[in-house]
């Protein structure tokens, strides 16, 4: 153990032991379905990324908050589950301090725009469906370019403040976090002086991150609601109703599991795990398998594929 230190003595250890995972028995089972996770996470969102970049008719405000939301969820599973796959491979569970934090803000970062990015495309449901006659003139390229870069901003903003005042904090007893990262409160619980400032950064930026972009979501659907309901034609409402559903789904994967996992007490690290991973996944899936010119795109580009691999046979053969 480190000497305890006095209030004038800043202690930084040389890193943390990453311990959650060493009491359960099937282990080796759970890191051959991350593997898989993040595999399918990369494969689909690239190809979901690429669609839309390659294809001008899609470069469209709901497609670029589309590319957003599958560019956050590469780069948030990419800042956690290599380093879990690394500690199971090589039964390594050291996390040096500077890249403890370093991992700590981007995971934070682009979980807190993960969370914004379900929102801005709640807010373009909102636009296309409650002022059609002004969408295209409201909700614009560069108007979804500019709430992009202001969420961005203000999240990235944020988790610096947050992850920086951890260098504040010493720590002179146990250096084992018991989360399958380096989490931001099992960290600063660790530390034996003062921090109750990060107690109240962590709680109110959990309202802020979490309750915020929710009820945005939960008051734009209420407006979506009320102006369908207005329509006259059955038809309109169904075909303005039908336009939300990926979105909708999108919302119950990210937001159903973290309002329930805290009410079940078995395996509570590895179901807390799952709901970080498991929405990046599924998000590209979504959007192929519900939206029509995402699904049309894809259609083209096999037939594309098929095309060059004919091509390339015949010339084989000549």
């Amino acid at each position: 153990n480190l000497s305890v230190p006095n209030n004038s003595v800043i202690i930084h250890p040389p890193g943390f032991y990453i311990v959650a995972f060493q009491t359960f028995s099937f282990i080796s089972v759970y890191f051959i379905f991350l593997a898989f996770i993040y595999v399918v996470t990369l494969l689909f969102n690239s190809l979901l990324i690429y669609i839309i970049t390659s294809n001008h008719s899609l470069h469209t405000p709901k497609f670029l908050a589309v590319a957003n939301l599958a560019v956050i969820d590469v780069i948030l599973s990419t800042s956690i589950i290599p380093g879990m796959i690394k500690i199971f491979l090589f039964k390594d569970n050291f996390v040096p301090f500077n890249l403890c934090l370093v991992q700590m803000y981007f995971y934070y970062s682009f979980g807190t725009l993960e969370s914004f990015a379900l929102a801005i495309l709640a807010y373009d449901r909102l636009i296309a469906i409650c002022f059609p006659m002004r969408q295209n003139s409201i909700n614009t390229l560069r108007s979804m370019s500019c709430i992009v870069g202001f969420t961005s901003s203000f999240a990235l903003g944020i988790n610096a403040f947050a992850i920086g005042i951890m260098t504040q904090l010493s720590f002179c007893s146990s250096l084992n976090v018991f989360s399958y990262f380096c989490d931001y409160a099992p960290v600063f619980r660790l530390a034996c002086n003062d921090n109750t400032l990060h107690w109240f950064v962590a709680s109110s930026l959990s309202v802020l991150i979490l309750g915020g972009p929710l009820i945005f979501i939960f008051l734009s659907y209420v407006s979506i609601l009320v102006t369908v309901f207005r329509m006259k034609s059955l038809d309109g409402r169904v075909k303005a109703l039908a336009t939300c559903v990926e979105h909708l789904i999108l919302v119950a994967v990210y937001y159903i599991p973290l309002f329930t996992i805290f009410t079940v007490e078995f395996y509570l690290i590895i179901n807390l795990s799952l709901t970080s991973f498991i929405p990046p996944m599924l998000n590209p899936i979504i959007y192929v398998l519900q939206t029509q010119e995402i699904k049309e795109s894809v259609k083209r580009l096999l037939k594309i594929s098929g095309k060059s691999k004919v091509t390339i046979k015949k010339e084989i053969i000549m």
